[in-house]
């Protein structure tokens, strides 16, 4: 696997290596030991997510403001743009943000970290999504960052106003959302 640090050199794009013949292809979507020599820490996944979404959905920004959950992301059908924000006070890139095209053609995958809001655009007509994380779902933590919020200012690639779930039409705005440490 390839692993290139991005904008925010803790959010991590993984490249699996794809081998391919007249047959079809295969390749390793992953491996705990070669995961933990590119994020040069011991992680421990916990829960898998699946998620199916029409073009125009636009899930997010989502964390969890106590066990927060670091999350490996893959499509395995269509494109999603994929953003993850830095909400980590103490950190340089605070308030940063990075957005890949992920697809399951590009089979590209995301690492983001705790201490990141994230979200992604169904860009397809759909899109299963794929995740890994590393603490157990608890909504009573779950918080939500609007998606256009003024201040981070993300170039989503939308060509019409996104469907919402009413969650995430009642997200907070950057300044008044809660933040780590």
């Amino acid at each position: 696997m390839k692993v290139t640090p991005l904008k925010i050199p803790d959010v991590l794009l993984v490249q699996p290596k794809i081998f391919g013949d007249r047959r079809g292809l295969f390749f390793e979507s992953f491996n705990q030991a070669e995961f933990e020599r590119a994020i040069c820490k011991s992680t421990t996944f916990v829960q898998d997510n699946h998620s199916y979404s029409k073009k125009g959905t636009l899930r997010g920004l989502h964390y969890q403001i106590q066990q927060p959950q670091g999350k490996l992301v893959r499509v395995i059908q269509g494109e999603v743009f994929d953003v993850a924000v830095d909400i980590r006070k103490s950190s340089p890139t605070f308030g940063q943000w990075v957005g890949e095209f992920l697809s399951a053609e590009n089979k590209h995958q995301l690492w983001v970290p705790e201490g990141f809001a994230h979200g992604f655009l169904v860009i397809s007509e759909t899109a299963e999504f794929l995740y890994k994380t590393t603490s157990y779902f608890a909504p009573i933590h779950e918080r939500c960052i609007v998606w256009d919020d003024s201040t981070l200012k993300i170039d989503w690639p939308i060509e019409k106003q996104p469907s919402l779930s009413d969650k995430d039409k009642r997200g907070q705005s950057f300044t008044s959302a809660e933040m780590f440490s």
